[in-house]
C-alpha cells in the first residue's frame, strides 16, 4: 500500500481487465467508455487489497443494477493506476492513498485526471505488533526498544535479524528506509500480497507466536487479529519527502477518489454517482470481511451491504 513516497514498479504491472469475456490486455485498449462516448459503460481500478475491493464491488453493484451501466474492473497496481487513469483506460480510481508525484502531474499539469473527493475512510500506515505481544512486552510498542525483541522476532527469512513482515512490494513503502536510517537489526520480508501477508500472521496468531508487520488501518483482520502500533518517530509534514532519509512515521490520510477528466465531465450519472460515493471505514469493513474473512464473492458481499444500508447509497443516486 499506498503513501506519500513512490515505490519504484515494475514497468507496465498487471493491466488485467475483467470481464465476462475473461481477461484482457489493458495496455493494448482504451476503457470502452472513452472510445465510445455516450456508452453506458465504465471501467473501475481496482487494487489488490481487499479494502479498495470493497469499494469496487459496491460501486458496481450499484452501476449496474441501479443506474443501469455495465462496468468493467481492470486490476492495476497503484502508480501505473495513475497512468492508466491519465490515458483513459480506466474511468475512475476509488481508494487512493497519496501519490503526490502524480497528483501534480497529472491533475495540477496536465489536468487529464480530476479530483474526484473524499471516500469517507482515513487510512493510516505503521508497524504493528499482535496486542497478546504488546501486553506480555509493554515496551516493545517504542521503536527504541525494537532491537531488544529481534531475537524473538528473527525467522528464516530475515537472515539473523528480526523479521519486519511486509505485504506486496508493489505497495509504496518507507520500510526499508526506515529500518535502515532507525539503525535496526531487522531485515524487511515481502509476504507477497495482502493474502499472504494475512495468511502468515494469522498463523502467528494462532501459535501466539509474535511478529512484527507493516499494516494499515482500516482494514478488517484488526478485527480477528487484534495489533497494537509500535510508535515509530513522530511524523512531521515533508519529514519523508526524500525516500532514502525517511526516519519518521507515516502520516494519516483521508483516502481520495480520482476520476480521468473526461469521464468526470461527460461522464453522466455514473461519473456523479462516483463522485458522491462516501461511506464509512464501517461501511468498508463490513464488506471486506464478507469478501476476506467469509469467503463470498465480491458481488454477493455488495448485495447483502446494500440490502442493509438503503439510506446510505441513495444518498449518492444523481
Amino acid at each position: 500500500m499506498r503513501m506519500r513516497t513512490t515505490t519504484a514498479l515494475a514497468g507496465v504491472a498487471a493491466l488485467t481487465l475483467l470481464t465476462g469475456c475473461g481477461a484482457a490486455d489493458m495496455t493494448k485498449q482504451a476503457s470502452p467508455y472513452a472510445n465510445a462516448q455516450g456508452a453506458r459503460t465504465v471501467t473501475l481500478s481496482v487494487q489488490s487489497w481487499v479494502g479498495a475491493q470493497a469499494n469496487v464491488a459496491v460501486a458496481q453493484y450499484l452501476l449496474e443494477h441501479e443506474l443501469g451501466y455495465r462496468v468493467d474492473t481492470v486490476q492495476v497496481d497503484e502508480v501505473p493506476a495513475w497512468d492508466a487513469l491519465s490515458q483513459g483506460r480506466v474511468d475512475a480510481i476509488l481508494e487512493d492513498w497519496g501519490h503526490p508525484e502524480q497528483e501534480q502531474r497529472y491533475v495540477q499539469d496536465k489536468k487529464t485526471i480530476a479530483a474526484g473527493g473524499d471516500l469517507g475512510v482515513t487510512g493510516h500506515i505503521g508497524w504493528f505488533v499482535p496486542t497478546y505481544f504488546a501486553k506480555k512486552h509493554p515496551d516493545v510498542t517504542n521503536w527504541k526498544n525494537l532491537d531488544k525483541y529481534a531475537d524473538l522476532l528473527r525467522t528464516a527469512e530475515s537472515g539473523g535479524k528480526g523479521q519486519l513482515l511486509d505485504g506486496s512490494p508493489s505497495y509504496v513503502t518507507n520500510d526499508k528506509a526506515l529500518v535502515k536510517n532507525l539503525d535496526l537489526d531487522y531485515q524487511v520480508v515481502f509476504a507477497g500480497s495482502e493474502a499472504a501477508q494475512i495468511t502468515q500472521m494469522q498463523q502467528f496468531a494462532k501459535e501466539k507466536k509474535p511478529f512484527l508487520s507493516y499494516w494499515y488501518t482500516p482494514q478488517w483482520l484488526m478485527e480477528k487479529v487484534p495489533m497494537t502500533e509500535v510508535k515509530l518517530p513522530p511524523y512531521e509534514e515533508g519529514c519523508d519527502a526524500d525516500p532514502e532519509k525517511v526516519a519518521c512515521a507515516y502520516p494519516v490520510t483521508p483516502l481520495q477518489k480520482y476520476l480521468n477528466a473526461g469521464f468526470a465531465k461527460e461522464g453522466g450519472k455514473a461519473a456523479e454517482f462516483l463522485k458522491r460515493f462516501k461511506w464509512t471505514t464501517e461501511d468498508q469493513n463490513q464488506v471486506s470481511l464478507m469478501i476476506a474473512e467469509q469467503k463470498m464473492r465480491p458481488e454477493e458481499a455488495a448485495k447483502k451491504w446494500v440490502d442493509g444500508h438503503e439510506s446510505v447509497w441513495k444518498q449518492w443516486l444523481p
